[in-house]
């Protein structure tokens, strides 16, 4: 792969990713929330997951912390509004060996305030069908994933100190 083709290719990743996130959102809670600034790449194969590192390593903020997970980009990815999804900015990168696991191409993470993150995590805790949305099933986690099979993405939705915490490896 050509260096250049493939940094090309990444942004039209994190540009699927970004559109199929702000979907899932608006279908599962109604409204499009802000986001936390981070959206990751799950690489499909060893050779992605190399490219798009290189890349990464020239586009964020270096790090001697062995358990960064999200870098900071040294130029955020701005994504411009689209009818009624709005501009976006994101600040961390994350990219993500390939796992069969989760074949999904990435991942972007939504906030809310403590309280409304609150309100609707309880409502899904009491079985109150909100769709796709469910409680993300990971020890030391507080998020709620929405997903939908026919959407190559996942949503996350947390604190705006969880979507921090989650930067890094814990």
């Amino acid at each position: 792969m050509k260096e250049e083709k493939t940094k090309k290719q990444m942004f039209e990743l994190v540009n699927k990713i970004h559109f199929g996130c702000f979907n899932l959102c608006k279908d599962a809670i109604g409204v499009y929330l802000p986001v936390a600034g981070n959206v990751g790449i799950f690489c499909q194969s060893e050779e992605e997951f190399k490219a798009f590192t290189k890349i990464r390593k020239e586009i964020t903020e270096p790090s001697n912390n062995p358990d960064q997970k999200y870098y900071r980009l040294v130029q955020p990815i701005i994504i411009s509004a689209v009818n009624d999804i709005p501009q976006t900015i994101y600040t961390h990168l994350y990219i993500r060996k390939p796992s069969a696991d989760s074949p999904e191409a990435g991942d972007i993470d939504f906030v809310l305030s403590d309280g409304e993150y609150f309100s609707l995590k309880q409502k899904i805790t009491e079985g109150i069908k909100i769709k796709g949305a469910s409680i993300y099933d990971r020890p030391g986690w507080d998020n709620i994933e929405i997903r939908n099979s026919n959407i190559n993405a996942l949503a996350y939705i947390s604190t705006q100190k969880m979507a921090e915490k989650v930067r890094t490896k814990f």
